[in-house]
């Protein structure tokens, strides 16, 4: 049950630039609650169309119109608790990660902000052709650069830039560049390039920060594909698409699920 009488609910938050209609009247008839306090193993951020709850993962459309995609923010830029959509419960709330019974948090805050494309899937059963590992088994995730902090349950459409192919323990970790529609910077930023001469630092930043996250609890270092280039932004929407039909191949059985929770 949810705890709604506390007052933690909320709209969804959505950038300015307008998506098609359908996304609109959905998001203006939405909101999120929270069961559970912040910084415990109860913390659940539910997603919630009138009464009833919906999946993040499964509910909110891809595409947002205009060539750009729907991105549902887990972490905001500047924090430390590392949480994310929890794909084995119901209706998908955003919870804290958990490893060997204790709640995760990174190290040192991240610096942008950080979260999921909704309706993709990273096959843990197909194995890519070129690194020659296999899907992480969430949906694709998303950094996304622009200068304002994104509340953790923002609903956000973004223009994907490039894409880094991160290796993280044997499992294939696609991570998605991106800016929100609505930043300043939106309009001049297409592709790697563009965050090259307009962002510099930005992408070996990123690339530097997630190689390097895990080593103080005596993981290794991540590495990345490709010869850790960031690959262009048609090459990202490819990625996007794959992960996207992998997901389709959930809703329809052709693909065994496993554990996670589906609609």
């Amino acid at each position: 049950m949810l705890c709604l009488g506390l007052g933690r609910v909320g709209a969804f938050v959505v950038a300015a630039k307008p998506a098609p209609s359908r996304w609109v009247s959905k998001v203006a008839a939405s909101s999120t609650a929270v069961e559970g306090e912040a910084g415990t193993e109860s913390y659940r951020l539910f997603f919630k169309e009138g009464k009833a709850n919906i999946s993040p993962w499964h509910d909110i459309p891809l595409e947002a119109g205009d060539g750009l995609y729907n991105a549902v923010f887990e972490i905001p830029k500047m924090t430390k608790a590392k949480m994310e959509v929890a794909t084995k419960e119901e209706s998908n709330p955003i919870a804290q990660d958990m490893k060997k019974g204790k709640l995760r948090d990174y190290h040192g805050p991240i610096f942008w902000n950080y979260g999921c494309l909704p309706q993709t899937w990273e096959n843990p059963n197909e194995e890519h052709p070129v690194l020659k590992c296999f899907g992480d088994d969430d949906p694709i995730d998303v950094v996304e650069i622009g200068s304002e902090a994104m509340a953790q349950g923002t609903v956000a459409p973004v223009k994907a830039l490039g894409v880094l192919a991160m290796i993280d323990d044997g499992e294939l970790d696609w991570k998605v560049i991106a800016i929100a529609a609505s930043d300043p910077m939106a309009d001049e930023l297409n592709d790697v390039a563009d965050i090259e001469e307009k962002m510099p630092g930005t992408i070996s930043g990123i690339r530097e920060w997630f190689r390097w996250y895990k080593t103080p609890d005596d993981k290794p270092l991540n590495g990345f594909g490709f010869d850790e280039e960031c690959l262009s932004a048609a090459t990202a929407k490819e990625v996007i698409e794959e992960t996207h039909q992998a997901w389709k191949g959930l809703q329809d059985g052709s693909i065994d699920a496993g554990k996670l929770w589906l609609k």
